[in-house]
């Protein structure tokens, strides 16, 4: 890649010094540069009047076909307003709405709208905070003048959250903006509403179409006087189409007759390829049609790519000649060029007939120059068109963008690009992007191998001559840092934690042989580097080290500068940090986690987020910890197989097995919580906490078939000294009439400080049930208030329910019921005897904000999918929200939900 100096644009357009998009790359300002206008085109004045009168109105729609001239109209209105537009190419609305609304925002700041440092960037490439639209949409509405902004290809927007947060910032903005559209498509904004408020203009196809009297002076344009029923009959024949009649006119260009030769044209209209070719490619000089050919094969280019491709150094003036001629070659700004579409598709075709084979040769030297100088994407796909998978993987090892494969919005487009490549060439690189395909999808099997065989060549490569060095192209200190990131992959799916702290060792002395700019850019190799050591550390249970990675990855992933493929990654983490909490006893703490995991993989829009699988495992363990079996059960039947395979994190195999055991096991089924409890899972190393979670439930299944011996005997073998299993084995010891080793038990556990809410919980009603077998009763009361105080605020029932029948009578004692009704008891005899008190009203845990937004448009009566698109997310973020809320809320349904909401005052 060419490093540029401060201030100086790229190839592309961009200043790299110069603010970032989401994915942090520099904004293209080509996107931002109103089209020049050819040299041939025709000033259409009834049109611009059209646009003139329009700024009463907030919206215009510039609607018609490819080449109707809808661009350049408006273009030409632009230019002549006198006063700053905001021009937007909308090329990068499939890159996500968070790149979309970055281009918009700074495509009004380039125009001189004054916005604030309040309204900001989105920081992901794939979603935008409702936040940032809320100031955006305040500060327009309070401008004194109106900021126009025309949005062009506005068809390319097919995102309808795109199109709905634009129509919140237009209608709440007012008169501080004027939208213009221009479009081949209906565009995705409810029309009707405006057309019915009198409040959109609209220009179609029917108003674009030439006029007799336009049709004449386009062709005077190019040299031609047609009498008036020749261009009556021309423009019936094309319709009044701007690129039929531009391209009619190109072709009669020159010609000794050309009235008879466009009667003639037009007369064959599927003959439009061989005039291209026959008369306007061979009208060229032979240097020109070379060029033609051979940049048939870019999507975009500059004088330096196609020198490239024909080895001279006369493309600049050919390309320019070629578009002040309006001879299907586009100027994009900053010397970039396209060619017109037709013509690229119909000079590739004549390319593959004239020159067969050079079309792969031309894609070879496309990439080498992309290289050095391009986009790392054009380089791939250029490359792969070759069939240049060594110069492919090469490219994307040596850019430091293998983790790209893994994590982030490019991961999919990246695996269908080299899922191509076959079992040759075998390079370092190839070997790499292979394993790196294989392990992404779990093939441990194919990826370990192939893994280990790269491991080996590059170890047998030569290492820099000195530290600070920068590598090129076939320097293997990237790839090496490469092969270490797979290799902490490896050592996670593996179940090695000390592969994984060796490739974390190795990756840090590494960092120091790569360039710190190539780092820069691609943060997800170091946020997945540490990502997998720290889930690594979480199935050694080595809880305070992997709590302090993973938490160091989620932060960094959540700020506003990440890019969306290190983002992604801190998605996962929260997953395991909320399993950490659950594993340290804190429900709440997990839940509120693995909900926030799920509400952000929602907004990437991928089938499968990551961390998401993990983060349901945890809900249904939460659920199960609250006696809330049915949702236990839902949340795990919506888990598919790939938690279960082999090649899936060792963490999430063994979470849903223990997790489906303690289920089978709440159920009273022990034979199905054994064989739940028993599923191997295979890793390198044992996992200290699956071993004793594991122990907890089959104590669990003997201490309910009456063997508590054979329980307290499991636990108390077990290494280690987990308090919980501390806990269950003095439950044991006393089911066996043993208080003397309960109490043992429970003494190495009392001086201990910051127990987890379950483990606090359970040690209270094991204390109460040893005191009451001492006789004192006192203490057996206090014991187990102080359980109901712990478990009331996370809602904890199933310790309850396993304590015994010792504990129901003091349930039902006055100061007892007091703590239990409402969320563990719905109503308790009296101890007189007398009918159960009525259910009283649920304790209600606050809601968050986003949840009081919900109930409130619930409140008036909108649908789920209304509800989201106010909101600006998705029907099932709604959707969690409005579970979670039911639960706080202690209801089922949504009417219940707004009553009990009125009732709390909440609305």
């Amino acid at each position: 890649m060419v490093v540029t100096t401060m201030g100086v644009p790229d190839e592309t357009g961009a200043d790299p010094q110069g603010p970032a998009d989401p994915c942090g790359d520099p904004f293209l300002r080509t996107r931002f540069a109103i089209p020049t206008l050819p040299v041939t085109y025709l000033r259409r004045d009834r049109l611009l009047g059209h646009l003139d009168a329009a700024p009463g109105t907030p919206l215009t729609v510039v609607g018609g076909a490819a080449g109707a001239g809808k661009t350049l109209l408006v273009a030409d209105w632009a230019a002549r307003r006198g006063r700053p537009v905001a021009w937007l190419t909308a090329q990068m609305a499939d890159k996500g709405r968070g790149t979309f609304w970055a281009y918009l925002l700074q495509a009004l700041r380039r125009a001189g709208a004054t916005l604030s440092d309040e309204v900001g960037l989105p920081a992901e490439a794939g979603r935008v905070d409702d936040a940032l639209l809320t100031r955006l949409a305040a500060e327009l509405s309070a401008r004194a003048a109106p900021v126009t902004a025309v949005i062009d290809e506005y068809d390319r927007v097919t995102d309808p959250e795109i199109a709905d947060q634009l129509e919140f910032v237009l209608r709440h903005a007012g008169t501080g903006v004027r939208l213009v559209l221009v479009t081949r498509t209906e565009p995705l904004l409810p029309l009707h509403r405006y057309r019915a408020a009198g409040a959109v203009t609209e220009i179609r196809n029917d108003e674009l179409a030439f006029t007799p009297e336009e049709a004449a002076a386009l062709l005077e344009l190019h040299g031609m006087r047609l009498p008036p029923d020749e261009v009556a009959a021309l423009l019936a024949r094309t319709r009044g189409w701007a690129a039929g009649l531009r391209l009619s006119a190109l072709a009669a260009q020159g010609e000794r007759d050309p009235r008879s030769y466009l009667r003639e044209f037009e007369a064959d209209r599927t003959t439009i390829g061989d005039y291209l070719i026959a008369e306007v490619l061979r009208r060229q000089r032979p240097e020109t049609q070379d060029l033609l050919l051979r940049i048939s094969v870019l999507d975009r280019f500059c004088p330096a790519l196609a020198d490239a491709l024909t080895g001279r150094a006369d493309a600049e003036l050919i390309l320019t000649g070629l578009h002040r001629e309006n001879a299907f070659v586009e100027d994009l700004g900053h010397s970039w060029f396209r060619l017109h579409p037709l013509f690229r598709e119909i000079l590739r075709a004549h390319l593959r007939a004239r020159h067969p084979g050079l079309e792969t040769e031309l894609h070879r030297r496309a990439a080498g120059w992309l290289r050095h100088s391009g986009p790392l994407g054009e380089t791939l796909e250029h490359a792969a068109a070759a069939g240049d998978w060594a110069g492919a993987a090469e490219a994307l090892v040596g850019d430091l963008a293998l983790g790209e494969l893994l994590a982030g919005p490019r991961a999919e487009s990246l695996a269908a690009l080299f899922a191509a490549m076959g079992p040759e060439p075998r390079t370092p690189a190839t070997d790499l992007v292979r394993a790196a395909r294989a392990l992404s999808l779990g093939d441990l099997d194919r990826g370990l191998p192939i893994l280990e065989r790269a491991a080996r060549t590059l170890a047998r490569e030569p290492r820099p001559a000195a530290k600070g060095i920068a590598p090129t192209a076939s320097d293997p200190a990237a790839a090496r840092l490469g092969c270490t990131l797979l290799q902490a992959v490896a050592a996670r799916l593996t179940g090695s934690p000390a592969q994984a702290e060796a490739a974390a060792r190795r990756a840090e002395e590494l960092r120091r042989e790569v360039p710190g700019r190539l780092l820069d850019l691609h943060p997800e190799l170091t946020a997945l580097l540490r990502a997998h050591l720290g889930a690594a550390h979480l199935w050694a249970g080595r809880f305070t080290e992997a709590r302090a990675a993973l938490t160091a990855v989620a932060d960094a992933g959540r700020t506003a500068a990440v890019r969306p493929s290190a983002a992604r990654v801190g998605e996962e983490c929260l997953a395991q940090l909320a399993l950490l909490d659950h594993l340290d006893g804190h429900p709440g703490r997990a839940e509120r986690k693995a909900l926030t995991a799920l509400a952000d993989a929602d907004h990437t829009g991928t089938s499968a987020p990551p961390g998401a699988a993990l983060a349901t495992l945890v809900l249904a363990a939460v659920a199960t910890d609250r006696d809330e079996l049915d949702r236990a059960e839902a949340l795990l039947d919506s888990l598919t197989d790939d938690v279960r395979r082999p090649g899936c994190d060792p963490a999430s195999r063994a979470e849903h097995a223990l997790v489906t055991a303690r289920l089978l096991l709440a159920r009273g089924d022990t034979e199905g919580a054994l064989e739940a409890a028993d599923r191997t899972v295979v890793a390198r190393e044992p996992s200290p906490w699956v071993e004793a979670q594991a122990a907890l439930v089959v104590a669990g299944s003997h201490l309910a078939e009456g063997r508590p011996a054979l329980a307290a005997k499991l636990l108390t073998e077990l290494p280690g000294e987990d308090p919980l299993c501390l806990v269950d084995a003095a439950r044991a010891e006393l089911a066996a009439g043993r208080p003397a080793h309960a109490g043992d038990l429970l003494d190495r556990i009392r001086p201990r400080q910051g127990l987890g809410t379950v483990t606090a919980v359970r040690a209270a009603l094991a204390e109460a049930q040893l005191a009451g077998v001492e006789g004192d009763r006192e203490a057996r009361r206090r014991f187990v208030a102080q359980a109901l105080r712990e478990a009331r605020r996370d809602r904890l029932r199933r310790p309850f329910r396993e304590a015994g029948p010792w504990l129901r009578p003091l349930l039902a004692t006055a100061p007892l019921r007091a703590l239990a009704e409402g969320w563990l008891l719905p109503g308790a005899a009296a101890p007189d005897g007398t009918a159960p008190a009525a259910e009283p009203a649920p304790v209600v845990e606050e809601l968050t904000g986003r949840e009081r937004d919900v109930l409130v448009r619930l409140a008036e009566m909108m649908s789920t999918e209304e509800i989201a698109a106010d909101l600006f997310v998705s029907v099932n973020t709604v959707k969690t929200h409005l579970k979670s809320a039911y639960r706080k809320l202690g209801v089922n349904r949504r009417h219940d939900a707004v009553r009990r909401a009125r009732e709390l005052g909440l609305l």
